[in-house]
């Protein structure tokens, strides 16, 4: 789980969200849904991008994604159409959100 930034080279950062970010069976989150903790990423923006911008708390660009709608919670729809799918999706955790995309 990425934390915030403690001064560490961004290099180094970017290549533990790396490490971190896999696919995932969306049933795995559902905890994290049914909380208000998902973040759907648009396939416009790269997942790893967006949790560094997250993990740096760069308000900025992440309110420009979020203006944009790149960046939405997940949708009941969305949740369910993956529910009903058994979908996998690539996930990224940024504390306290998991950044969500579609693998395809």
């Amino acid at each position: 789980m990425i934390e915030a930034d403690d001064g560490t080279d961004p290099e180094l950062v970017r290549a533990k969200i790396i490490t971190e970010t896999a696919k995932i069976p969306w049933t795995n989150l559902q905890r994290f849904f049914a909380s208000g903790k998902t973040l759907f990423v648009s396939k416009e923006l790269d997942l790893i991008d967006v949790a560094y911008a997250f993990q740096q708390d760069n308000s900025d660009t992440v309110g420009r994604w979020v203006n944009s709608e790149q960046i939405k919670a997940v949708s009941i729809e969305q949740a369910k159409q993956w529910v009903a799918e058994d979908s996998l999706v690539w996930a990224a955790v940024v504390k306290p959100w998991v950044l969500v995309q579609n693998p395809d």
